[in-house]
């Protein structure tokens, strides 16, 4: 059933599709959707992990290329985006008080959905907060994922007046002042014009995405909420601590985006060096939105995926 799925012209809902919802903690559906591999031989279920205020729809494209592939795929949307459950009665902004809440949510839905109705083996695909999620549930996930690839993992703020402990110190002291559910940044969603967005080169992807939102806007999100950013930044400084680090046993492969100014590429450089079994890739050229970029720069990512994942045609 892909019922509870939008789709817009060039935009497709990819064959194979399933989706529902899970209640998870605080009484919240998550909507989640499940796409059967269409080529032979299955090469197991790959857990795609969107980033903030990205929707399933958003990675149609990418699906397809999955499961063209040879994998099934797994997805959902993080609870306060996407057709999932909002936190707030604005449901634009975007808000969370601990990233241990969406690992939990991972969690559940490896329990209740990917064991019991996916092929193994399982590999994680994830991107910028996505990515961030999953490096703080990794320890949880070491018996059950054999591979991860982090593109733009949200480490650190790009091009950021403030260092990460000042912004900590600021979003705590706002956080408590009672300034949690004010937008930290932004507000409400409205495009961006294509020459002055920071996430993609390619024209058509972006007004395509931008259509999608348009077209469907209880899809969209605004900004974060000032406990949100709190939320993040603690989150990106657990996983960062060496104590923790050293307890990260699943092999990963990093993709970082040279023209990124969202996040900090060379954070994510530096991380990779100081864990045991991972490689970091740089695309140079391509922004944030590695999976939203122009071919050129596509293409160098699925020849990094293909020769690290393995099954895949490398």
């Amino acid at each position: 059933m892909k019922e509870f799925l939008l789709e817009i012209s060039g935009n497709e809902i990819p064959d194979g599709a399933n989706s529902g919802f899970i209640v998870a903690q605080g009484n919240r559906r998550l909507r989640y959707a499940l796409f059967k591999a269409s080529a032979r031989p299955i090469k197991g279920t790959v857990i795609l992990l969107p980033g903030r205020n990205e929707p399933i729809e958003k990675y149609f494209e990418t699906t397809r290329s999955l499961i063209e592939r040879g994998f099934g795929v797994a997805t959902f949307d993080w609870r306060g985006q996407g057709l999932s459950d909002r936190e707030l009665m604005d449901p634009l902004r975007g808000d969370v008080s601990d990233f241990d809440v969406y690992a939990d949510d991972l969690d559940q839905f490896f329990s209740e959905i990917v064991l019991p109705d996916c092929r193994g083996p399982y590999f994680i695909v994830a991107h910028s907060t996505g990515a961030l999620i999953a490096l703080d549930a990794a320890p949880r996930l070491r018996n059950r994922v054999e591979r991860m690839v982090l593109l733009a993992p949200l480490l650190e703020v790009g091009r950021m007046p403030l260092s990460a402990n000042t912004l900590r110190r600021l979003a705590n002291l706002l956080k408590l002042a009672g300034f949690g559910s004010f937008y930290a940044t932004g507000g409400k969603w409205k495009p961006t014009p294509f020459d002055r967005n920071n996430v993609t080169s390619d024209p058509d992807r972006y007004a395509r995405n931008v259509r999608l939102f348009t077209t469907h806007p209880r899809l969209s999100l605004g900004g974060p909420t000032i406990r949100w950013m709190h939320a993040a930044v603690h989150a990106a400084r657990r996983v960062s601590d060496p104590d923790y680090m050293a307890r990260l046993h699943i092999p990963i492969l990093f993709v970082a985006a040279g023209a990124d100014t969202v996040v900090s590429s060379r954070a994510i450089e530096r991380y990779a060096r100081h864990l045991r079994s991972s490689y970091c890739v740089t695309i140079d050229g391509a922004k944030h939105e590695i999976l939203q970029e122009r071919d050129y720069y596509l293409q160098q990512f699925w020849a990094a995926f293909d020769a690290y994942i393995p099954g895949s045609s490398a």
